[in-house]
């Protein structure tokens, strides 16, 4: 058997595109063809299925991840095996950690999304529309401008950045030049764009085009909203996603359908895959399993709250991510306060003990004690070198777990004032005693609400390293304060982005990035990507 993720990949027999799409349930006349292992699937599909929802979330994580990915894609091959249609989402990598920390993003041993160079890589131009599309908005406000401001838009007041897809920190400050005028911007990956998350949470292309055109780009000198419909750009930014609206089919190492659609980030946005994939594949299969990013407060939360709350979607369980590395770095009791967190959704989860080769059967057993005495089943979960074999013990424990009816609910109502949905996720996601607000902070919610945007949902932008917004804080922390520097209305995507901490939307690459390693071979073959 191989061993590596590059030896699996390599190691794989991919099906037709076509015959994946035979095995999901779906009609070749809705594929659009990028080549024998990708095509793009039309949203005039339409099923009368409606399949189950899982959930794949973790704990606290290490800076090198905890196996997310591999252990979704992992479960959807077991539950293949189980004889159940099944089918995964997950989000599209971004260049920015392709080429930065973490290298390929498409799960791990032969619990990987395939073909890997082309998913990690360019792919289908899903994250190239955004990028232009968010440009796009950036160019005709500068243009209005110079060709004499009707709109009289306040220069010291443009809010919208431009974008590109990859960790470059020197971006994170620069100046626009105009006659008669400059003002200080940035870029932010284009994970992070409003563009990015509008796309992932659009319904079709008539919702698609309303919530581009409800973008803020800047404001007037009265203090209103200048937006993206009122620059005539939506419609040009509209037509640039056309393509990008419709979900990826790709497959796993097992041949099991997969939808790779979407990459928020969700340390700095939401952190889902497209409803539209997710819904597309509810329709088609009975378990759906989808992943969000990094742990429950930051991923699964806005899972809960903005993509589910958005869609009209019901969860009906949730696998929690653990690993021995994750446990030593911050104890079992942080995997304990992940476990309550979900369960003030009122959803039913299992805990994924991600083994590797180097853990002891006494720190597996010590997880698995822990779990057993809060009332949670833990399984060890070994799909990186057993395939769909290596997850059928935490699926056999989801299979009850979906039959049994929830009673879904979210954290917070929408109609609650801006900073009490804010100190309820503090509070009771993160476990902070309070929050403080700076006056920058202060004053932007005033004028949110104040504008009538109040009601919007809430977007926390903080770092994944802890519960808290301190990356050094492991654990449970305890009595702490977050800080909220700053908010963004981002009336497209119908959030308020909360920012906390020194979080960026710029993120840098490490002293030693993984673009170092990222080369072709002899044999004109891409290693190093793994």
């Amino acid at each position: 058997m191989p061993d590596s993720n590059l030896g699996y990949a390599k190691a794989a027999k991919l099906l037709d595109i076509g015959k994946i799409a035979e095995l999901a349930g779906i009609d070749k006349k809705y594929l659009k063809f990028y080549g024998n292992y990708i095509a793009k699937v039309s949203l005039d599909i339409r099923s009368l299925n409606k399949g189950k929802l899982i959930l794949v979330t973790a704990m606290t994580p290490t800076k090198y991840g905890e196996g997310k990915t591999t252990t979704s894609v992992g479960l959807a091959e077991a539950f293949n095996r189980l004889g159940k249609r099944s089918i995964v989402c997950i989000r599209e990598p971004s260049l920015g950690p392709v080429f930065g920390v973490k290298g390929g993003a498409t799960g791990g041993g032969c619990a990987q999304v395939l073909p890997m160079e082309e998913i990690n890589l360019h792919f289908t131009g899903d994250i190239h529309a955004v990028t232009a599309a968010n440009n796009l908005l950036a160019a005709m406000i500068d243009n209005h401008i110079y060709h004499g401001n009707r709109l009289h838009i306040d220069t010291g007041r443009i809010v919208w950045k431009r974008a590109v897809d990859m960790n470059d920190r020197a971006l994170r400050n620069i100046r626009i030049m105009q006659k008669g005028y400059s003002y200080g911007t940035a870029f932010e990956i284009t994970a992070a764009s409003e563009v990015m998350a509008v796309l992932a949470l659009s319904s079709g292309i008539s919702d698609l085009k309303k919530r581009l055109g409800r973008i803020i780009a800047a404001y007037a000198k009265n203090g209103m909203p200048v937006t993206a419909k009122m620059l005539k750009a939506d419609g040009a930014m509209a037509v640039l996603l056309k393509d990008a609206l419709m979900p990826n089919l790709v497959q796993t190492y097992e041949n099991t359908p997969a939808f790779v659609h979407c990459g928020p980030f969700a340390n700095i946005a939401h952190g889902c895959s497209s409803v539209i994939a997710t819904k597309i594949a509810l329709s088609l299969a009975d378990v759906v399993i989808t992943e969000a990013g990094f742990a429950t407060e930051l991923g699964a939360e806005k899972f809960f709250d903005i993509k589910c709350r958005t869609a009209g979607l019901k969860p009906d369980a949730a696998v929690i991510v653990a690993t021995c590395r994750a446990v030593s770095e911050h104890g079992l009791e942080n995997l304990g306060k992940h476990i309550t967190n979900i369960q003030k959704f009122n959803i039913p989860a299992v805990v994924a003990i991600n083994r590797f080769s180097a853990d002891k059967e006494k720190e597996i057993k010590a997880i698995m004690d822990y779990c057993s005495s809060l009332g949670v089943d833990a399984v060890v979960s070994e799909s990186w070198h057993k395939c769909g074999l290596g997850g059928i013990g935490v699926d056999r424990v989801l299979m009850n777990l979906i039959n049994n009816k929830t009673k879904f609910r979210q954290l917070y109502r929408q109609h609650e004032p801006l900073t009490q949905k804010i100190e309820k996720i503090a509070k009771e996601m993160y476990g902070a005693k309070s929050v403080r607000y700076s006056r920058i902070a202060r004053d932007a919610i005033r004028s949110a609400e104040k504008l009538g945007y109040g009601k919007l949902l809430v977007c926390m932008a903080k770092t994944q390293m802890s519960l808290s917004d301190n990356a050094g804080k492991k654990g449970v922390p305890k009595g702490f304060i977050v800080y909220v520097s700053d908010i963004k209305v981002c009336a497209g995507a119908g959030f308020v982005v909360v920012y906390c901490g020194s979080i960026m939307t710029m993120p840098g690459l490490p002293e030693q990035p993984a673009a170092e390693r990222i080369r072709f071979d002899n044999k004109n073959e891409i290693i190093g990507m793994f």
